[in-house]
């Protein structure tokens, strides 16, 4: 990770090297927090443009509601710090943007309800996810033994940092046994999600993605790829899949904010379509990318610029 000069914490500015918490913070002991990843791109005019700022500022707020945290500070103040953390560090270039919401020192029980809590904002500069030649030639995957929870005994809805315990073990299985990522199954056999990515399948011309009502997290990614298909007269159907269903896909694909739109080539070293991103994927890839950049003026409402 490249150093940037500042961090926001708590409504100031704070050098990237004192922005430090005591190892008696709450939330580092117990993963009650709450977190966004958002992307900034450079502009085709021009200047700097975060995605979905709203959108994803909106879900933060929805993850602490969920976590039962109070926030102290209003979502504008910190749709604002968002914007000075890319202006003050000159991430003209764009960067990759992380809010977080945290209870900090105080009480050690598990409730810890009067301790403080605190927001900060942090960015940096960050390529693809899951690496360039993935994003262009797509990644190899296996299915996890790790499973998504059931909807009635996790947040699936929250960004909440403790729930991600169970996608950074099924990540390292999959890195270890040389996948680039894993898929993850919900607890009744169907396909769920990617470690930290919206999942979707393409079989004879139609785009398939698990529900929202399912065990999912509501993607901003996934909706935005949603509404770029059908732009196109591409229609997405939300139903749930099977583990060979994905096997004999034409294409897979998945999504998300670090992500982005990653072609899937392999499942469980099963070739998937021709074994390249297949047509609705290098259809998406390109509308994505020309969209977030501030090429399509049509989506402009997504983009807040930042001028230096």
């Amino acid at each position: 990770m490249e150093k940037a000069d500042w961090i926001w914490r708590d409504g100031e500015m704070i050098a990237w090297d004192d922005a430090q918490v005591h190892v008696l913070t709450h939330s580092l002991h117990y993963g009650l927090a709450v977190f966004e990843g958002i992307r900034c791109y450079e502009q085709a005019d021009g200047g700097a443009g975060i995605f979905r700022l709203k959108e994803h500022i909106d879900r933060l707020y929805e993850s602490a509601h969920i976590a039962l945290m109070d926030v102290p500070v209003p979502r504008e103040q910190v749709m604002d710090a968002c914007r000075r953390i890319v202006k003050e560090n000159g991430f003209k270039d764009g960067c990759y943007l992380r809010p977080l919401i945290y209870i900090g020192t105080g009480a050690m029980g598990i409730a810890a309800l009067e301790n403080p809590v605190h927001v900060m904002v942090a960015g940096w500069r960050w390529g693809a996810y899951l690496g360039e030649e993935g994003v262009r030639n797509g990644i190899r995957t296996m299915i996890s033994s790790y499973r998504r929870g059931r909807t009635d005994t996790f947040m699936a809805k929250g960004k909440i940092c403790g729930q991600y315990v169970t996608s950074i073990l099924a990540k390292r299985e999959a890195l270890k046994m040389g996948f680039d990522e894993a898929i993850m199954l919900d607890t009744t056999g169907v396909a769920a999600e990617g470690t930290g990515e919206n999942l979707f399948m393409v079989k004879n011309g139609v785009v398939r993605t698990p529900s929202l009502g399912s065990s999912i997290l509501g993607g901003i990614t996934r909706e935005t790829a949603m509404e770029l298909l059908e732009s196109k007269g591409i229609k997405v159907r939300e139903d749930s899949f099977t583990r060979d269903e994905l096997y004999t896909a034409d294409e897979i694909f998945m999504t998300g904010t670090a992500a982005e739109v990653t072609p899937v080539r392999e499942v469980d070293h099963r070739q998937i379509g021709t074994g390249k991103p297949g047509p609705v994927t290098e259809t998406l890839k390109g509308l994505y990318a020309s969209v977030v950049r501030g090429e399509i003026s049509d989506y402009a409402k997504y983009i807040d610029t930042i001028t230096f």
